[in-house]
């Protein structure tokens, strides 16, 4: 081949459950941990697809893959929160008209807070008119024209490598997966996230059983296999049980991480955090607490006189970008001279660290597409794509090790002395979760309702966030609390098919407020024959 070198994006596109369904939903209290979603809709799925819909225009190539997590998908399409989220961006409009009137005497204030404020209106508009308020409509219709591919992940982001000697566990995470995967984008999936890119060997059999052809690991399982690969992270490998393993690029990804300027917007700093209660009036909920509002005005240099400049921003992404097509295009050259085959980087990140947590990253990424053509040689691909253009048979055979992203590339951050008071109740549910399926092969009505019940709010209990976010002392009485509901809801759902009498009105409640997975059937939990 001519080529010196693809580079194929993998974005993982998740979030925790964090719907609030307050006072019966009649009002639209807004909580502090849903801000996390609405801020994600607002800072990089909508700036991400706006990414798309410009290249498209401009006849720019483009392709990357997503793994939208079931989670986000059930956020993304709920109700609540999408009236939620048009309650928030007219919250956002109001608090602009405020801000403009407040810094009218500070001009590069001034613009910028006219620049958010229109920004929402215009975000508004296209959400409720354009989107029809349905983001995944949008992928979908990306996804059919063949620019991006959209990667099956399991149900509630569970840390799959803990479940191994609990296969019903990792059957239902799967299952409900790639049944939501087939309600939303009505596509055969071939590759499969897995959470926290959490790998071990025994999860090989499990993924086979689903059909699934390929799979993204870190990069220091993947060359420690056994056999290492001999083309290092460069070339996929194939397993046993005739999985395509890809590694995730070691070199590309901290390149990644640490790109930084000091004209890039400081996300860490709101004004939502910054005024007085009276100023900040539509960011404060009815709990009175306090919430980001979008409008940050400074700079990641410090002080308060480095106020944001959004162009020199964007020039400080495009020169970013070219510099990192330069390094990857010299890396993959090397590469390329040692094989016979083309070299792939992949570069698997959080969707998140494009918007959410870095604002021009949504221009960065529109920027490597523009420029690839500087580049003759290197080109951006997907696995599956890659995969095709491959001789299969010449792939050679190995067994990643355990391996994940978390700290010190292992399960650390899952089990430790933070959160592994969780475990043994949620084996146990499991153990009961796989009991009432046993028990209960054929119930319908009441008993039916309450046994998909428990099945949601045992995946709920099994998603690796709450351990995560404890391990990292980040709201860590939210996720104690979450944990525990769901646990509580489950065993009281336990016990009451045991008595054989279940409150109607407390199961109707419950959900109401855990509506994820509408369609589940807890027959997902039963040992397979």
């Amino acid at each position: 081949m001519n080529s010196r070198g693809a580079i194929s994006l993998v974005l993982n596109a998740h979030l925790p459950f964090v719907r609030d369904y307050h006072k019966n939903g009649e009002d639209l209290f807004l909580s502090s941990e849903e801000d996390w979603f609405f801020e994600a809709l607002a800072e990089t799925y909508m700036p991400l697809l706006g990414v798309f819909e410009r290249l498209e225009s401009a006849h720019v190539p483009f392709c990357l893959s997503i793994a939208l997590s079931p989670l986000l998908c059930q956020m993304m399409q709920d109700e609540l929160l999408i009236k939620k989220f048009i309650a928030y961006t007219d919250k956002q409009i109001e608090f602009g008209l405020r801000e403009q009137e407040r810094t009218r005497a500070t001009p590069a204030m001034h613009n910028l807070a006219k620049m958010y404020c229109d920004r929402a209106v215009d975000r508004k508009i296209t959400f409720t008119e354009r989107y029809e308020c349905n983001l995944l409509n949008v992928f979908d219709y990306f996804q059919r024209k063949g620019r991006i591919e959209i990667f099956g992940a399991s149900a509630t982001n569970a840390f799959l490598p803990f479940y191994i000697n609990y296969p019903e566990a990792i059957q239902a995470q799967i299952e409900v997966a790639l049944a939501c995967s087939r309600r939303y984008f009505n596509t055969f999936i071939q590759g499969f996230w897995l959470p926290e890119l959490g790998w071990c060997g025994e999860l090989d059999q499990n993924l086979r059983l689903y059909n699934v052809n390929y799979t993204v690991v870190d990069a220091h399982g993947f060359v420690c296999g056994k056999p290492a690969p001999k083309h290092g992270s460069f070339f996929p490998v194939k397993t046993p049980a005739g999985i395509f393993v890809f590694s995730r690029d070691y070199c590309a990804g901290k390149e990644l991480e640490n790109i930084c300027h000091d004209s890039y917007r400081d996300n860490s700093r709101d004004a939502g955090y910054e005024l007085t209660s009276e100023e900040l009036v539509p960011f404060i909920n009815s709990n009175g607490m306090r919430m980001r509002s979008g409008y940050k005005y400074w700079t990641r240099s410090g002080g308060n006189g480095c106020y944001y400049n959004p162009m020199k921003a964007f020039e400080s992404a495009v020169e970013q970008a070219r510099s990192f097509l330069e390094v990857q295009s010299v890396r993959l050259s090397q590469a390329a001279s040692h094989m016979e085959q083309m070299p792939i980087s992949v570069c698997a990140c959080n969707a998140d660290g494009f918007g959410r947590f870095w604002h021009e990253g949504p221009a960065f990424l529109e920027a490597l597409f523009r420029l690839r053509a500087e580049f003759p040689g290197l080109e951006f691909t997907t696995p599956s794509d890659y995969l095709g253009s491959q001789d299969l048979s010449g792939i050679e055979k190995s067994m990643p090790e355990f391996s994940s992203a978390g700290s010190s590339g292992y399960a650390e951050t899952w089990l430790d002395s933070s959160n592994d008071w969780m475990y043994r109740h949620l084996m146990r549910a499991q153990d009961r979760m796989a009991e009432l399926s046993h028990r209960f092969p054929d119930d319908s009505g009441l008993n039916e309702r309450a046994l998909n019940q428990a099945a949601r709010e045992l995946l709920l209990a099994q998603s690796s966030d709450w351990p995560k976010l404890l391990y990292n002392q980040e709201c860590t009485e939210y996720a104690r609390t979450q944990i525990e509901d769901a646990l509580r809801n489950f065993t009281t759902i336990y016990e009451s098919l045991g008595s054989n009498y279940i409150s109607t009105e407390w199961l109707t409640k419950l959900e109401k407020r855990h509506n994820v997975f509408p369609n589940i059937n807890y027959r997902v939990f039963q040992k397979k024959q």
